[in-house]
């Protein structure tokens, strides 16, 4: 009776039939990410073969702030993002909860928007929708807070430079990620829809060891410095706390991806 529990229990955990042509995908975009960061070491110019989608995962971090803020009823000063890949967003927040809630959004908001990336391909819904719906949030994020608010604002957080390539970064991600859902045939787009996930998944959790670091031996400002300013939780505690929000989220979203049931009629991601 016992072995018969462990057994229908170890079940629940094999990888769904249905679901193995987008593990395989899955696990061909990781490879091939891991593969690219290995050989980075050796060859540091291939790095610039990820460099846009370390861009996007940027956009997609502040965004998270951006985001955090609006919805807490707060406003946003700017948003800029940097050749080295870091970002920032200047906003006015008042109390503590709006800041836990927009220094959380960042690192969360990446993780998560990488989940939903794996949910979506899970239940075979449209490649091509959801870069072109990337491809417009980065959009929204360029204009209206990498360009308006800062000049709305009279340039008072950021320089004239940091916006020039935040709108330059902005609009090639932009134009980059309709192109392909446009123009790439079904098999490409289901892999970079794949690559973009595992590239803000991968993101999230080497920001979050980088931020480990930060806030163990320096006292350089980060958003577990902001948590520590407001809530008097040391920084590195933040980070434990968001290390394990993510690790959660990133469970939940493997196991959607592996043994959920698929809804859609098709049979292959790599289907034309």
């Amino acid at each position: 009776m016992g072995y018969e529990r462990r057994f229908t229990k170890a079940m629940k955990y094999t990888i769904a039939e249905d679901a193995r042509p987008q593990v395989n995908l899955l696990m061909f975009a990781t490879v091939v990410s891991f593969a690219l960061w290995i050989v980075s070491w050796f060859i540091p110019l291939t790095g610039y073969l990820v460099y846009p989608l370390q861009l996007f995962a940027t956009f997609i971090h502040e965004g998270g702030h951006v985001l955090a803020t609006i919805f807490t009823g707060n406003s946003v000063q700017s948003l800029t993002v940097s050749p080295d890949t870091s970002g920032a967003v200047w906003s006015q927040s008042t109390g503590w909860l709006s800041q836990l809630f927009i220094s959380s959004a960042g690192y969360i908001g990446t993780t998560a928007f990488g989940a939903a990336l794996l949910t979506w391909i899970r239940y075979g819904y449209s490649s091509r929708y959801a870069l072109y719906a990337s491809a417009w949030l980065v959009g929204v994020f360029t204009l209206f807070f990498g360009v308006l608010a800062p000049f709305w604002n009279l340039l008072a957080t950021v320089t004239f430079g940091s916006v020039l390539f935040t709108v330059f970064s902005g609009a090639v991600l932009t134009i980059g990620l309709a192109a392909i859902a446009r123009y790439a045939n079904l098999k490409w787009a289901n892999f970079a829809l794949a690559f973009l996930a595992v590239q803000c998944l991968l993101n999230a959790i080497f920001s979050l060891f980088e931020l480990f670091f930060i806030s163990a031996f320096s006292n350089m400002h980060s958003d577990a410095a902001n948590m520590a300013a407001a809530t008097s939780i040391p920084a590195i505690v933040w980070v434990f706390i968001w290390m394990g929000i993510s690790i959660i989220m990133i469970s939940i979203g493997l196991r959607v991806y592996a043994v959920g049931k698929k809804s859609s009629v098709n049979d292959s991601v790599f289907e034309d």
